[in-house]
């Protein structure tokens, strides 16, 4: 049975820091179509508050109207939920699985350059950022202690390894179901190594407020692109510990240029409001620039 046969939750949740593009249009269009008989949500992922603007909000919602698209209101806005982020931190706190982490950029980097093969052999995530260190992840409590009231700034790093660890003994296995593939992927706990979850200032980070808001909106499949597919085993794990339902997961193919490079908002690729403004009609977007629109 292919996903759109049955009746699903999905949702399509941009970042209000650029028009939208092709491989937009592209996902939220499966996001819709894989819903089959269920519900489409828009969702404004807006944590990052220093790239969101007003108008790329009004933005998105024109440029998915004139495609077609339709939703429930009002939108979830996850600038207005970082209460409940920090609830969910809170809660990870308790159980003991994440850490503050004091670590600059310039630290991270300094530290890998002095190892043996130097950055070059520092194993790296799926996005090609280089694996956390773990400098401040053993220190003392009472050195933990003192360097929170000294009051500088630090980072919420999940610890990866004893967060699997507690959510094994929870749930007795630590897998996803890919509905792409209609089969169920073992979790790699390290495949990211300890990400941060949160801020001092920022009480969240995409992989928490994308759990945490996933479980708000009853979310029973997530439709993303393939350059999010290794965040599932992050995302999985969290849902174990924050004792959330379990959705799956349906990570499409990236809509790329002639050259193979996704696109993107930064590297300036024509956006939806161009093709508007040529006259395209959306069916004929769909037909000439989305042909793979299809399962």
């Amino acid at each position: 049975m292919k996903p759109q046969d049955q009746a699903h939750i999905t949702r399509f949740a941009p970042s209000p820091n650029g028009r939208l593009h092709l491989g937009h249009a592209y996902s939220a269009l499966m996001a819709q179509k894989l819903a089959g008989s269920g519900s489409f949500i828009l969702r404004i992922e807006d944590i990052d508050l220093g790239r969101r603007r007003r108008h790329f909000i009004d933005a998105i919602y024109d440029d998915l109207a004139w495609l077609g698209l339709s939703w429930p209101t009002p939108v979830m806005i996850q600038s207005d939920r970082f209460d409940i982020y920090k609830t969910a931190l809170n809660k990870l706190r308790d159980l003991d699985v994440v850490y503050p982490c004091w670590a600059s950029r310039a630290d991270i980097r300094d530290y890998i350059n002095v190892q043996a093969g130097g950055r070059e052999a520092w194993p790296i995530d799926p996005d090609g950022a280089a694996i956390y260190p773990g400098l401040y992840k053993d220190i003392s409590p009472a050195k933990r202690d003192a360097m929170m009231w000294e009051g500088g700034s630090y980072a919420w790093r999940l610890d990866s390894e004893k967060a699997a660890a507690l959510a094994r003994v929870k749930n007795g296995s630590l897998t996803y179901f890919e509905a792409s593939q209609q089969e169920s992927i073992e979790i790699i706990p390290s495949l990211y190594g300890d990400v941060i979850l949160a801020r001092k200032d920022i009480p969240t980070s995409y992989h928490l407020s994308v759990v945490v808001d996933d479980a708000a909106q009853d979310i029973s499949l997530v439709t993303r692109g393939m350059d999010l597919q290794g965040a599932t085993h992050i995302h999985r794990v969290l849902q174990i510990l924050l004792e959330y339902p379990e959705p799956d997961y349906y990570h499409h193919d990236l809509v790329r240029e002639a050259d193979g490079r996704r696109l993107s908002k930064r590297a300036g690729d024509i956006g939806i409001e161009y093709y508007r403004g040529q006259g395209y009609r959306p069916e004929q977007l769909i037909e000439e620039l989305l042909p793979s629109l299809t399962l």
